[in-house]
């Protein structure tokens, strides 16, 4: 690529980057005040103060004019699009385009304004226009950008009475808040589906005023200038279900009035009635162009509008018209972005047009992203092509052959249009998604042989509007086949602008490309989001574009090695990463040394967010045992009983099984130790056995069984290694080329339980059949002649994502280097909570910038990564064994810390041989805990306060039994807290395993639920002397704080001088009556059996089906008896003895 080509500014015969010229830098330049030509602009809409706001930044060197804008409203310009949002501010300094001192600040006799002034006749020989207020201005140039007026049907009866409206300026909607205030309670209606009145009936949602709000449409489906029918229909039903009541085919025939002549219904055309008491046009627009005509400057004789050349000048010299007022071809544009591009190009061609070539106006782009009432809606290009014929299809000078077998194709189709009554249908094909279910529908149009996009239309999804666009404008040929637009539309996630063009527009109500915003950021023109919505105007129309525009800054700025801010959480002004190089740096191990170091406040607790990530860094740098006291309170639950937690509140048990190779001796003994303890057994994705329903108490004895076995903990639990999922390969497969288990246990034996921002997946396939799913892991490997394919960056879940290829044909001597470095990259550098996947995706320069620092070691430091690895997987031990070695570990894991007693909480279901707890509620409890009046309060003492670590930075807890009730002690810095245990989210008794949290801003603690992280607050106040006083306990504790529907009660609780921890309670039997367990456990039956009426309909007509633990056999034993035999030793059908 030639310097010319790859840099804008040194292209020949363009404008330079910078947008001016070097002649400007001349002594002719700047004007002084009498050599300046004066410009009047008539109208400070939108339009026209794009038009100002161009010619003043490109002038700014030049100085050649002044600008004189007259203004008809008594508003500076304001943002017409998001005239809906006023309804929920009420300000009208939150719509203007530009804050009043904008004006001012422009330098001296640059720009004049005038509000609340008519222009009420133009003078073209004097070059003059007078005003209403006697006034009589001179120009050298004329801009006229007035606008439209909202179309009021004057051909029907009431159209002029109380309480019918308009929707187009502020004055129309501070008029109808007015009216509305009177009528409140009553039904309010729009008439016309389009753009306009989808905002209106929005307006009129928004105000809240109405008991109902109706929208009655002409046509049979609503938006029928940028939809078809299907497209229409669907949002229909969306706008529907959101509450608008849509009436279609239907034409206002008579509005009816009171004696008041004010609005009490409207007669249909079909003679149907309606009752309603405001009603509101949004039919359409029509061009403002009287005072044009007032001053014989030639307008159009249909549709009217000031008629324009190319050049956007008018019949009359030196005045020019632009936005919706201007007739280009017969045609006028109501919408923002034709308006904002004629601004751009006069003001281009009053400055730049001596030293460039002058722009023309050609075939605007109509393609518009909105979202209306909620809902997404796209249409691009020459999107009713299908229906219309297409307006523009590539011509023969730019594509040859194909081109002229088109225009054959259309000539052919005259023949038949000729010889027929039915003319045959336009040369384009569509290409169509429905999805009913998620409410997306895109049409897509294309050229017959495929090799063009036309234009389409997008409903629920409209992410990739933004690349669409320009393949249109561009007319180049595709280089992938027409299917691939809708495949790949299915991909998660924002915006990316990576793979935009600069050209490419990504505001279309202010014209700007992603390379203006890119200019502005690296140039520093702007630091921070809203200076570039200010610099640009990108984001000041509807505000579609930001999520694109806030893509793009972070990229430029991130390439530029400014910071884009990724703080961790409130405590801590850093990311993850940053945290990380810190810690190992300094060899920080605790998190009160974290926190003084890193943290905003050195005397915080943290919280659910920065807690378990700490963790995860020291266990990831150091590998200290996760439940020793200084790491124990950073754990969520999972980590913190090396097991995972689930809806009963018990825990499920993987060993580790690794590469999917097991013994069926160890088959064996997990079979009885899921039989000893009741558990529930699946098979996991994993290639894993997964035993559920082991209570708390339980965990230790079954894994010492296990353990004693010669297994070990699976780390199912962690943030770390799950599995590498292993095909059989040459070890049994005839197709196999390599020993895919032989690596996958090498590898799972090499990186289990180090610990990582996320978990980590690998898959290991012995041929290119693939069966292990190697390429949606985080790492995999694919056998081939050479040696493996090595892939990264995959995962399955939520956002699947397929891998990408880092390193072909490597030895097996070679994985571990190359593993070993990328996992630790990884680990160093990955956000909170990041899978590898998005990782990859926001490296800078994705997986080329992986190959470059994991196989060049651009950075210089692969060394440092493999000594790091090595040194870590150095630390292995297995957690489960230390807990069984450990008395002091072993006591954590008991129900209650007050006695030995167990409780159920959910109530369980057999089915298919095993039990399992029954479904949750859909519903939480809603109930009042918090302000539950309780008769008398007492002291009782509940548990001894050695129970509780006083040296636990974190704070420590424990599960209390009271008669029936469960209840959650806490002492956090010296202080002691008492809750329910039930979170009444799910009706789940899991509070005091959960993580305490405080805020640095409000200095207010909380615990938050391990299930679904509802945070209630422990205090008003974090503990001051050891002590929080009853009077701050009692004011918002017990609240959640997001979740308002739920909140728990709280209690008095102090340690005493005989060693004891006492509780304020109520009676026993009071207490039980709120909260016992009996009370709140989930129960068979609250829900419906969600198979039910499935299971009903599969039964019948079924044949040779059985039960599941019977045989097919005739007279054998089924499973319960079978392994019973096999148990006992005996003989029979099973085989006989085994000698073992």
């Amino acid at each position: 690529m030639s310097w010319a080509d790859s840099s804008p500014g040194m292209q020949a015969g363009r404008t330079p980057v910078d947008g001016h010229h070097p002649e400007e830098n001349g002594k002719q330049y700047p004007r002084p005040p009498s050599q300046r030509k004066k410009v009047v602009v008539v109208g400070l809409g939108m339009v026209g103060i794009a038009f100002i706001e161009k010619l003043l930044k490109m002038d700014a060197k030049r100085r050649e004019y002044d600008i004189v804008v007259i203004g008809e409203e008594s508003h500076l310009a304001y943002n017409r699009v998001g005239l809906t949002s006023f309804f929920q501010h009420r300000k009208v300094e939150n719509l203007y385009l530009n804050p009043q001192d904008w004006y001012t600040n422009t330098p001296l006799g640059a720009l004049n304004y005038h509000l609340n002034t008519i222009v009420d006749a133009i003078y073209p020989k004097e070059k003059l226009v007078s005003t209403s207020k006697g006034d009589t201005i001179p120009y050298d140039v004329l801009v006229l950008a007035t606008g439209s007026d909202a179309l009021l049907p004057r051909h029907t009866p009431g159209h002029d009475a109380k309480g019918v409206f308009v929707y187009r300026t502020i004055d129309d909607l501070q008029k109808l808040i007015a009216y509305a205030d009177t009528v409140k309670g009553s039904v309010g209606a729009v008439v016309g589906g389009g753009l306009l009145g989808l905002e209106a009936a929005k307006a009129m949602m928004d105000l809240e005023t109405f008991r109902e709000v109706k929208l009655i449409e002409r046509n049979r489906w609503v938006l029928s200038r940028q939809l078809d029918s299907d497209a229409g229909g669907l949002v229909v039903d969306l706008v529907t279900q959101l509450g608008l009541d849509v009436m279609l085919s239907k034409r206002v025939g008579k509005v009816e009035v009171d004696k008041g002549n004010a609005v009490k219904g409207v007669v249909f055309e079909d003679g149907e009635h309606m009752d309603c008491e405001c009603l509101m046009f949004a039919i359409g627009i029509k061009a403002r162009d009287e005072l044009a005509k007032g001053a014989g400057i030639r307008c159009a004789d249909r549709g009217g509008g000031i008629v324009i050349d190319p050049s956007l000048m008018t019949s009359e010299k030196d005045i020019y018209a632009i936005g919706e007022c201007a007739s280009w071809e017969n045609q006028t544009f109501g919408l923002i972005a034709p308006g904002i591009e004629m601004a751009d190009i006069l003001a281009f061609n009053m400055t730049q047009a001596k030293v460039h070539s002058e722009r023309k106006f050609k075939r605007p782009d109509l393609s518009t992203k909105l979202k209306l009432l909620g809902v997404e809606v796209a249409s691009f290009g020459d999107f009713f092509a299908d229906r219309d014929g297409p307006k523009d299809l590539p011509g023969p000078k730019k594509h040859g052959v194909a081109a002229k077998k088109r225009l054959e194709g259309i000539e052919a189709g005259q023949k038949m249009r000729n010889m027929t009554s039915r003319p045959p249908p336009p040369p384009v094909k569509a290409l169509t998604y429905n999805d009913p279910f998620q409410a997306i529908y895109k049409k897509y149009l294309f050229t017959l042989d495929g090799k063009y996009l036309l234009g389409g239309m997008m409903i629920g999804d409209t992410r990739d509007y933004v690349k669409l666009v320009p393949m249109v404008k561009n007319q180049k040929p595709l280089e992938v086949p027409p299917s691939q637009f809708i495949l790949g539309a299915s991909k998660e996630g924002e915006d990316n602008g990576d793979d935009l063009a600069d050209d490419t527009q990504i505001c279309s109500c202010h014209n700007v490309t992603k390379g203006d915003v890119a200019k502005v950021v690296k140039d520093e023109t702007c630091k921070s989001i809203g200076d570039v919505k200010s610099c640009t105007k990108a984001g000041t129309g509807c505000g579609g574009c930001m999520p694109l525009v806030q893509s793009i800054f972070n990229m430029e700025m991130k390439a530029m090695g400014a910071e884009v801010l990724n703080h961790l959480c409130p405590h801590f002004a850093y990311s993850r990463a940053d945290l990380f190089n810190i810690i190992y740096v300094k060899k920080l191990k605790t998190l009160p040394e974290v926190m003084k170091e890193c943290g905003k406040d050195d005397s915080s607790l943290g919280c659910e967010v920065c807690k378990p990530t700490i963790g995860s860094i020291l266990a990831s740098l150091f590998n200290q045992h996760v439940m020793d006291k200084p790491m124990h309170g950073l754990q969520d639950t999972n980590d913190k009983f090396l097991a995972n937690i689930q809806r009963n509140g018990t825990f499920s048990v993987i060993p580790r099984v690794a590469g999917g190779e097991i013994t069926p001796e160890k088959l064996i003994v997990i079979g009885t130790v899921a039989k000893k303890y009741g558990l529930y057994c699946k098979i996991t994705g994993g290639q894993r056995i997964d035993m559920f329903g082991a209570k708390k108490q339980d965990l230790v004895d079954i894994w010492t069984e296990l353990v004693n076995a010669g297994m070990e903990s699976g780390h199912a639990y962690a943030k770390s290694l799950r599995t590498v999922k292993s095909c059989v390969g040459t070890t049994w497969c005839r197709f196999g080329i390599g020993d895919s288990v032989g690596m996958a246990i090498r590898l799972e034996e090499r990186y289990k339980s180090i610990r990582s921002p996320h978990k980590i997946k690998g898959g290991v396939s012995g041929c290119v059949r693939e069966c292990a799913e190697a390429q949606n892991k985080d790492f995999g490997l694919i056998a081939t002649e050479k040696g493996f394919n090595v892939f990264v960056g995959g995962n399955g879940g939520s956002k699947p994502r397929h891998s990408e290829l880092l390193a072909k044909d490597v030895p097996p001597d070679d994985i571990i280097s190359i593993l070993d470095r990328y996992l630790m990259f990884y680990i160093r550098t990955a956000d909170k909570l990041q899978r590898t996947a998005r990782w990859v995706e926001q490296l800078p320069g994705g997986i080329k910038y992986l190959r470059e620092v994991i196989l060049e070691d651009k950075l210089g430091i692969c060394a440092s990564l493999e000594q790091q690895m090595i040194e870590l997987i150095g630390t292995f031990f297995c957690e489960w064994t230390e807990v069984i070695n450990s008395p002091s570990r072993r006591a954590a894991f008991q129900q209650f810390g007050n006695t030995s007693e167990t409780v159920d909480t959910m109530e369980q279901i057999s089915e298919r041989g095993q039990q399992h707890p029954t479904y949750w509620n859909k519903e939480s409890v809603k109930q009042d805990f918090n302000g539950q009046k309780w008769s008398e309060l007492t002291w009782q003492p509940m548990i001894e306060a050695k129970h509780f670590a006083d040296d636990a930075p974190t704070g420590s807890s424990a599960n209390v039994k009271r008669g029936d009730t469960q209840l959650a002690i806490f002492k956090i810095k010296g202080g002691y807290y008492c809750t329910q245990q039930m979170c009444p989210h799910k009706r789940a008794f899991v509070l005091s395993d959960g993580l305490i949290g405080d805020d640095i801003a409000t200095n207010k603690l909380w615990v938050s639920c391990p299930y679904h992280k509802r945070n209630y607050l422990l205090a008003d106040t974090s503990p001051q002397d050891g002590k929080p006083s009853s009077q701050q306990q009692q004011q918002l504790a017990g609240t959640c704080t997001n979740d308002p529907e739920v909140n728990i009660a709280v209690f008095a609780v102090e340690e005493r001088e005989d060693g004891w921890v006492y509780v304020k309670l109520p009676p026993v039997g009071e207490l039980d009556g709120v909260l016992g367990t009996e009370k709140w456990m989930v129960r068979r039956g609250e829900t419906e059996d969600p198979f039910g009426k499935l299971d009903r309909m599969l039964l019948k007509g079924l044949k040779g089906r059985k039960p599941f633990e019977e045989s097919h056999l005739k007279g054998g034993m089924g499973e319960k008896r079978a392994a019973e035999v096999v148990l006992g030793g005996g003989g029979g059908d099973v085989g006989g003895r085994m000698d073992w």
